[in-house]
């Protein structure tokens, strides 16, 4: 069998990516369980088209691995995301969707080895999927540029401001 070109993988990759986020929004809206709600991903939704609408194949391993991530570093992911947010606006007080997706874009920035920039490009294209209208892309290119730059500041250490 032959492997998948670049161009299907990365697309795979974006996908695990918007069902990532997804997933927990879903765990923080209804308060079941990381097993619970991967589980129903991975049976349900992943791959499959339901009432018209495609779920895409998603990259498997990349969609647990950020689930399980943005889980187990919460905590310091919404710490960070604080720290890039208006003092009056903590986490706490975003639109869910976007709470969800800084914690996966978190993971992959605090626990993984994508490179920043890739994460910065590939969620800001995920909020683009969910407000396609908004000014949540320039929003969440800030914060997450914040972020990646507390974060892995080395990845940075080339740019001009």
């Amino acid at each position: 069998m032959a492997r998948p070109s670049l161009a299907a993988r990365r697309a795979r990759r974006s996908a695990a990516r918007l069902h990532a986020v997804q997933a927990l929004f879903q765990m923080e809206a209804s308060g079941a369980g990381l097993d619970q709600v991967r589980e129903e991903f991975e049976t349900h939704r992943l791959g499959l088209d339901i009432d018209g609408e495609s779920y895409g194949d998603a990259d498997l391993d990349h969609f647990r691995t950020v689930i399980h991530e943005a889980v187990n570093h919460q905590a310091r992911i919404d710490q960070l995301t604080d720290r890039a947010l208006v003092a009056r606006w903590p986490i706490a007080r975003i639109d869910p969707t976007l709470r969800a997706l800084f914690r996966a874009a978190g993971a992959e920035l605090v626990a993984m080895e994508t490179p920043p920039k890739v994460v910065i490009a590939e969620y800001v294209a995920v909020a683009r999927a969910f407000f396609p209208q908004g000014r949540e892309q320039k929003f969440v290119n800030a914060v997450l540029d914040h972020v990646a730059r507390q974060v892995r500041p080395e990845a940075f250490s080339g740019d001009r401001d």
